[in-house]
């Protein structure tokens, strides 16, 4: 059985699972996993780019593109359905990434990653500025059914699950048959040494624009997923430190699967969810507890643990 197609059924199986698994959870829980999934999206964008070498520290930019995008389309469009809404936030974020694209595909290391953040504060700005937009405030976001299902009944919910479920699956295994192809496998290779990929007549600017696209579209509908599931949002989304969240989703959960930004994202928010529970004052100081023994004890992320009882069992 080919890597792909062994992602793609261990992908289907969870698939399987989640929807399964759906009826049983309770509220809180559907929320918080619905939650992690749409951000576990923008974390998959990140691995992308962390192949390529790139660490961004403004995905929150596209985060908040395609959330606002999907809150807009929803008024002015008049679009009620959740699942155009969020097609046109992963839309809205990839024509703002070929656009800045064009810019931030020239730097590297701490350049992009201060350039990218840059960008993102530029937006966080321009919404706190937009009384249209609601400013600090925000708006409520009014979809009205989710493959037909009435938002606001129990089915709604498990409809919105159910959506970010299928988004996560197919983008998974989209990105895993990108990685596997031609242009997937040049991105370690820029990562390593651009100039070898120059040499053999590739073009590295071209490529990352290209995966900039990518990951954006991806943070995008992750955004729009995010707005659906909290019927809300605001500037916060733009801010650096929702960014910042996003890099620390993809440490936490390493760049060796397609898999591993949701599962990061899922122990993240469970994480974050007890700490605010029983440490309420110092939960803060949790996070980066559990971020600085991940980086001591597992500097490839917590998926480095099934690759190294995969190597043991062969």
């Amino acid at each position: 059985m080919t890597s792909f197609r062994r992602t793609t059924l261990g992908l289907g199986v969870a698939l399987l699972v989640m929807g399964l698994a759906a009826p049983l959870l309770p509220k809180w829980a559907l929320f918080l996993v619905t939650i992690a999934i749409a951000k576990g999206m923008v974390a998959l964008g990140l691995l992308l780019l962390m192949r390529t070498g790139l660490v961004s520290f403004g995905q929150g930019l596209y985060f908040a593109a395609g959330a606002y995008a999907a809150g807009v389309g929803s008024q002015a469009l008049d679009l009620g359905d959740a699942v155009p809404m969020v097609l046109l936030g992963g839309l809205t974020a990839a024509a703002v990434a070929a656009g800045l694209g064009l810019l931030l595909a020239r730097y590297r290391a701490i350049f992009f990653a201060m350039l990218s953040l840059a960008f993102s504060m530029i937006l966080y700005g321009l919404l706190v500025k937009t009384s249209a937009l609601g400013s600090t405030d925000g708006f409520n976001v009014a979809a009205r059914t989710v493959f037909g299902l009435p938002i606001g009944s129990t089915l709604g919910r498990y409809g919105v699950y159910a959506l970010a479920a299928l988004c996560a699956f197919g983008a998974a295994v989209g990105l895993d048959r990108y990685l596997g192809s031609y242009l997937g496998r040049l991105a370690p290779a820029v990562r390593d040494n651009e100039l070898r990929v120059e040499y053999m007549g590739a073009s590295v600017r071209n490529l990352v624009h290209l995966n900039l696209v990518i990951a954006a579209a991806m943070a995008g509908v992750g955004g729009a997923l995010t707005a659906l599931a909290v019927g809300h949002i605001d500037p916060e989304m733009a801010y650096w430190t929702t960014s910042g969240e996003f890099v620390f989703v993809a440490i936490l959960s390493g760049t060796a699967s397609v898999a591993a930004p949701f599962a990061g994202a899922v122990l993240l928010e469970l994480l974050r969810s007890f700490a605010y529970e029983h440490a309420p004052n110092t939960w803060q100081l949790v996070m980066g507890s559990a971020m600085l023994a991940v980086i001591l004890f597992l500097p490839e992320g917590l998926w480095s643990i099934f690759r190294r009882r995969r190597r043991a069992a062969t």
